[in-house]
């Protein structure tokens, strides 16, 4: 069974939306590229909302000069866009999910692969730690405390997480990794 992971770059008080004040200055190092590219390549399978991949469809699905190798992981992952209105994703390897959320989900998971990743698409994250479908949170916690804007947990229930991973970079950010312990 495949597990469903929440990627997320996260300031240090919780905020997830990603404004020019914190994340267009969020610093990388080649540690921290490396561990990105390992966590990319452990996966085969992108979660998201239908914003999301609307916008990284037309960033990344035509271009031909990236040397960091998302282009080819997206292009060639299965790419699955929760949206009720979505008709033609027009880009390859690309399931719509329309239907429940928790049968969607419960559908894609069972399907032979390794992990699915889920990034950006705050209101698709909320919804899945709500249902309680979330299996691993990967965090990437940036040195920038921004004090307003979207957070993570907003109004979701209490979450109790188990630490299986924390890695800082020199960069001031630091990966925590967490499974969750399920409530039901």
């Amino acid at each position: 069974m495949r597990r469903l992971v929440v990627t997320q770059n996260i300031t240090i008080d919780g905020v997830i939306e990603a404004t020019d004040d914190w994340f267009a200055r969020a610093g990388h190092d080649p540690d921290m590229d490396r561990a990105l590219a390992a966590q990319r390549d452990a996966s085969d399978g992108f979660l998201v909302g239908r914003r999301t991949f609307e916008g990284m469809r037309d960033f990344w699905a035509p271009r031909t000069d990236d040397t960091t190798g998302v282009t080819d992981h997206l292009n060639r992952v299965a790419k699955y866009v929760v949206s009720s209105t979505l008709q033609d994703p027009v880009w390859a390897n690309t399931t719509v999910l329309s239907g429940p959320l928790v049968d969607e989900i419960g559908r894609i998971t069972a399907l032979d692969g390794s992990d699915i990743v889920c990034t950006g698409s705050i209101d698709l994250c909320h919804a899945l730690i709500g249902a309680d479908l979330v299996d691993e949170y990967r965090l990437f916690v940036h040195p920038f405390a921004r004090g307003h804007g979207r957070r993570l947990f907003d109004g979701t229930p209490p979450q109790h997480l188990v630490l299986r991973e924390f890695r800082a970079f020199p960069s001031g950010t630091v990966l925590t990794r967490y499974d969750t312990q399920r409530t039901s």
